[in-house]
């Protein structure tokens, strides 16, 4: 009697019928260990046949994932390698040592601000104030800092302030109130753009001391080759630290984990491009600070995302937002903190870019930037629909768009079939994410 009371209640007792189709009941998990009936399957996870059958396995599971709409960052590398190699085919000098340190560091201001449009597309949302943000990030600083006589970093840090404060205000009025966050934004774009002319008064533009450090963000270089090169073998061997850590804690908790093997061809592909571009720029002046610094924060963001419970949060509520509040996730505090942290990206990037011309004017955060902010998200394999992408999407999608500018000013065409490209760009990466999306729930992954 004691022993029947014991028994789980989902182990079949004997006699008793696992299939459980006769009687219109669902089917009973068998008993671990227990010889499987005559002509049954046994379950076992797909990941560990793709490796057991090795590169075979590996590239049906690539096809299989193509075909199920789970394209990731496929498409984007591909284009880019097309441009390149178009562009290098029609002029040498596209991939020359000074293009691609000059491309490096022209990416990073815009690239910035990309990095924070990026987190709000994960909530399935808009932000359209961020150039104006930037522009105003920039003269705030020039002001106090040229004009007004305070220290550079007290000026930077009132400038970073500004604009993470004018991204929570977009995100109380949007995630409390209930305003749209494309009504919020606008309105913030028209009122900081005015705000910042305000800031900046009659004289329009306001140079940079050249020696000062905000100017040497974009104008200083690494000389000594060896600082390339020990950054690119720090960031494979961290890579292969993260890897194998990762491989050991999830063998640790019984699931299936990367082999070594392939733990190691991965962080040979990271090594063979992360040490080109180190020779590469090493023709040159050696390492831009500028671009060091971009690819620090986009580690540090990565690793926000994946690998915190605030990460998980913004992923939880781009997914679905009821769903995210039923699992107890204080939905408007997430909101607010991604749309405050698009506001101090913002002004970062902002603050490259004055870096990079060494003024603040009244054209600062106008023009294209918003516009290439957002399709370099995009472009870069961030999903419109919220709940997909990743802040590497800025890195790619900037290598996109700058290199079509810098490949166009190379051949002498002109800005306005830069424009029409970098649109038709945009809109494949819209279409791909929309059939990608389409396919994944067609297959029941959506």
């Amino acid at each position: 009697m004691s022993t029947d009371l014991n028994k789980s209640a989902d182990e079949p007792r004997e006699g008793a019928d696992t299939t459980g189709t006769a009687a219109g009941r669902p089917a009973t998990p068998p008993v671990e260990g227990a010889p499987a009936a005559p002509g049954a399957v046994t379950a076992v996870d797909p990941r560990l046949l793709v490796r057991e059958e090795g590169v075979r396995g590996y590239v049906r599971e690539f096809g299989r994932k193509l075909r199920g709409g789970e394209l990731g960052s496929v498409p984007v590398v591909v284009g880019l390698a097309i441009i390149w190699a178009v562009f290098q085919w029609r002029d040498s000098a596209f991939l020359s040592p000074k293009n691609l340190s000059d491309l490096s560091i022209y990416i990073v201001g815009t690239g910035m601000i990309s990095v924070g449009i990026v987190l709000v597309l994960l909530l399935g949302e808009i932000d359209l104030s961020v150039g104006s943000v930037s522009g105003l990030a920039a003269a705030v600083l020039a002001v106090l800092y040229v004009n007004e006589g305070l220290a550079e970093w007290q000026a930077i840090l009132i400038a970073l302030v500004s604009g993470a404060a004018a991204g929570a205000v977009h995100g109380f009025f949007f995630a409390r109130i209930g305003v749209p966050a494309f009504v919020v934004t606008l309105a913030g774009l028209l009122a900081w753009n005015g705000l910042m002319l305000q800031v900046l008064g009659t004289t329009g533009t306001i140079n940079l001391d050249r020696d000062s450090f905000i100017v040497h963000l974009t104008s200083h270089y690494f000389v000594y080759i060896a600082v390339a090169y020990g950054v690119a073998g720090l960031a494979v061997a961290l890579f292969l630290a993260a890897q194998l850590l990762d491989a050991r804690r999830r063998q640790a908790a019984g699931v299936p984990s990367r082999p070594l093997g392939e733990i190691l061809a991965r962080t040979a592909v990271l090594a063979v491009l992360a040490f080109a571009a180190a020779w590469r720029l090493n023709e040159y002046k050696g390492l831009p600070l500028a671009l060091l610094i971009f690819l620090v924060v986009l580690i540090g963001y990565d690793v926000l995302l994946r690998r915190t419970r605030f990460g998980r949060q913004v992923f939880a509520v781009g997914g679905g937002v009821e769903a995210a509040r039923r699992a107890g996730i204080n939905v408007a505090l997430v909101r607010i903190a991604v749309f405050s942290i698009s506001g101090l990206m913002a002004s970062v990037g902002g603050l490259f870019i004055a870096s990079r011309i060494a003024a603040a004017n009244q054209g600062a955060g106008t023009g294209n930037l918003l516009m290439e902010a957002i399709a370099a998200a995009v472009i870069g394999g961030t999903s419109l629909f919220g709940g997909r992408g990743s802040v590497w999407s800025a890195l790619l999608g900037m290598l996109v768009i700058g290199s079509i500018a810098s490949g166009m000013a190379l051949l002498g065409i002109e800005a306005s079939v830069q424009y029409m490209i970098t649109g038709g760009v945009l809109l494949a990466a819209v279409v791909i994410d929309s059939v990608s999306r389409r396919t994944q729930r067609s297959a029941g992954r959506g």
